[in-house]
């Protein structure tokens, strides 16, 4: 019988944001934001390893001064997912084929821990599935206007057909009833997908709207949904982001334990 899958997590940080440069270590409510992101990361238990991963003197000092695993990676990267995928050869484990890798974005700091239990759910399930998104539902107008949320388009399966910055899908009024859904930036990966993934071109609809998972479908593969249910958690994407996570981190369950 085949042992179970390994459970290795990512989480990519540079200083170069195009929007935000130095977001990383941005403070948040006194921290920063590279670490809420990783210390509420290890509240997921099933583990087999997480790490940081960065081009940054600046980043690998602040995680060694915290005691946070770093790994190096090279300053070529432009993609987030081909940063994780170097770190996983420098992690120092051995990792089989299907061995699941998770890439916890760095710009998640109200993450919670039961969203990578939904990330990984469906690599465990299904032996079929190769690679999901986690995929929150949006029920505020706002979020599903705003061309800094990516929304998700997918079958009846679960399997993704489109990520669009446009409003999508059509209504001609908004409601939660909808059921649009959001890319939050939570990936899961088979190891051996992932270097499948990383070895295809760029496609066109990924480089038109500037989102990785069009590529997958754009060269014929699928992405499996990993559906998560409405909560007040926000992504950081430029300055104008930090009050409103700062404002709702007060409140947050999580706050306070790390």
């Amino acid at each position: 019988m085949s042992s179970a899958p390994k459970i290795i997590g990512i989480v990519p940080a540079r200083m170069n944001s195009s929007r935000f440069p130095g977001k990383p270590l941005y403070p948040i409510s006194g921290r920063p934001m590279v670490e809420h992101v990783f210390r509420r990361a290890q509240f997921f238990e099933d583990w087999d390893g997480l790490y940081l991963a960065t081009c940054d003197e600046e980043i690998a000092a602040f995680a060694k001064e915290k005691k946070i695993p770093a790994l190096m990676t090279s300053d070529q990267h432009t993609r987030c997912l081909d940063r994780v995928a170097e770190a996983i050869t420098k992690c120092g484990q051995a990792v089989a084929e299907n061995d699941i890798i998770v890439c916890v974005q760095g710009d998640e700091p109200m993450m919670h821990p039961d969203m990578i239990t939904a990330a990984v759910a469906p690599l465990k399930n299904d032996k079929d599935v190769n690679c999901t998104v986690l995929a929150m539902e949006i029920n505020d107008e706002a979020q599903f206007l705003n061309p800094d949320t990516v929304k998700i388009i997918h079958d009846m399966k679960g399997d993704v057909l489109f990520t669009s910055r446009s409003p999508i899908p059509y209504c001609k009024q908004f409601s939660a009833s909808l059921g649009a859904r959001r890319i939050y930036g939570i990936l899961a990966f088979r190891w051996h997908f992932l270097k499948v993934f990383n070895q295809l071109p760029e496609s066109p609809l990924e480089l038109k709207e500037s989102c990785d998972s069009n590529r997958i479908m754009d060269h014929g593969y699928r992405q499996r949904i990993a559906p998560y249910p409405y909560k007040a958690s926000f992504s950081v994407d430029s300055p104008r982001d930090i009050e409103q996570v700062e404002k709702y981190l007060a409140s947050d369950p999580l706050w306070g334990k790390y």
